[in-house]
């Protein structure tokens, strides 16, 4: 019996959201972002659509959060310990758009948005990871 190899994504992620928002007091942090996560050859690939520019933001700030985003993508995915073993990390990840706050918005935050975009991916794949409590008799 033979079986396919299996990968991350599975399937087309399309327009998976992710928010880090943190407003607690000064500092704080905004990153609001929407990416998809395609099937592709092994590794991580990362790019960015045009229609992923800030309103008010220069070209050059953007294109830090832009890498702050991929940045925090990888890092999650180099860190995945929610897989099955033996299935492989061959994503490529497109980031369609990102809101960010005139003040509050920053790489740092951007770089969470990423990781918490690959958990809701994870989410949206393969469904809620299974709960260790309660433990039935």
């Amino acid at each position: 019996m033979t079986t396919e190899p299996r990968t991350f994504p599975p399937r087309p992620l399309r327009a998976v959201k992710a928010a880090y928002i943190r407003q607690a007091g000064c500092p704080s942090s905004v990153a609001i972002a929407v990416a998809d996560f395609e099937p592709w050859e092994g590794g991580v690939e990362f790019e960015t659509a045009d229609t992923s520019t800030v309103p008010g933001w220069s070209a050059t700030e953007a294109s830090e959060l832009h890498e702050a985003f991929g940045s925090g993508v990888r890092e999650e995915l180099a860190e995945l310990t929610t897989l099955d073993p033996g299935t492989t990390v061959a994503v490529a990840v497109v980031l369609r758009s990102i809101r960010a706050h005139e003040v509050d918005s920053h790489p740092r935050a951007f770089r969470q948005a990423g990781r918490q975009a690959v958990r809701n991916a994870l989410l949206e794949a393969y469904g809620p990871p299974p709960t260790p409590w309660p433990r039935l008799p």
